[in-house]
């Protein structure tokens, strides 16, 4: 019998990275190298190598998911609403996960006694994925798709207008929008409003469907 092949570096990351999202959710701030060694099934030398620090490959796991959400920013020659929609829907899906749910409630808990660290991960998570996004919609005013404004600010409130109160509803345990069609009539609604508020002059509102219920 032939050996299994080794892992490829891809393959170590995104164990690496899986392993610190589940001790987040379990242990939060609290996390140690030793703890994500021992899930990802490496050593801790291995970590500091590849990372350099706990903040490094904290930093790391923080990327990764910021390009998957803004994955749909980065391409070229879509439309601007499914661009935004793309977005939205991505972002959703991830808040809708569980686990993301379980590390937001224990990392909030705990935010008073790590507060550097919260205020790191802040930044590098929620901070830069609203800079991503005003990026996108200035030059989107750029190129007269969107009536000039302040594009940090309307990054800000096209995230808030995106998550609505859907998170806080899986933070308390009621229905929410588990369903990927009430998610995608949500995202449609948001960015349709979002659109109509920042519309140039001669652009038509955009049509929008009825909403589902939540669940």
């Amino acid at each position: 019998m032939q050996p299994s092949p080794l892992p490829s570096a891809s393959e170590r990351r995104q164990r690496v990275h899986r392993a610190v999202r589940e001790l987040l959710a379990e242990q939060g701030f609290r996390i140690s190298m030793d703890a994500v060694a021992a899930r990802a099934g490496c050593s801790k030398q291995t970590l500091y190598s590849q990372f350099g620090s706990k903040q490094g490959l904290m930093q790391s796991v923080m990327r990764e998911r910021l390009d998957l959400t803004a994955a749909s920013l980065d391409r070229h020659g879509q439309d601007p609403r499914q661009t935004l929609i793309d977005f939205a829907l991505e972002h959703l899906e991830h808040l809708c996960e569980p686990s993301v749910v379980a590390t937001c409630q224990l990392l909030s808990a705990e935010a008073h006694e790590f507060p550097e660290q919260a205020q790191t991960l802040y930044r590098d998570g929620c901070d830069t994925l609203q800079q991503r996004l005003a990026s996108w919609i200035e030059n989107a005013m750029r190129k007269g798709q969107l009536r000039h404004d302040q594009p940090h600010l309307a990054a800000e409130l096209l995230l808030s207008m995106i998550v609505g109160l859907d998170f806080e509803r899986q933070r308390f345990a009621v229905p929410h929008r588990a369903r990927p069609s009430a998610r995608r009539q949500w995202a449609e609604y948001a960015v349709d409003a979002f659109l109509r508020a920042f519309a140039t002059a001669g652009v038509p509102p955009a049509a929008t469907a009825p909403l589902l219920q939540n669940n």
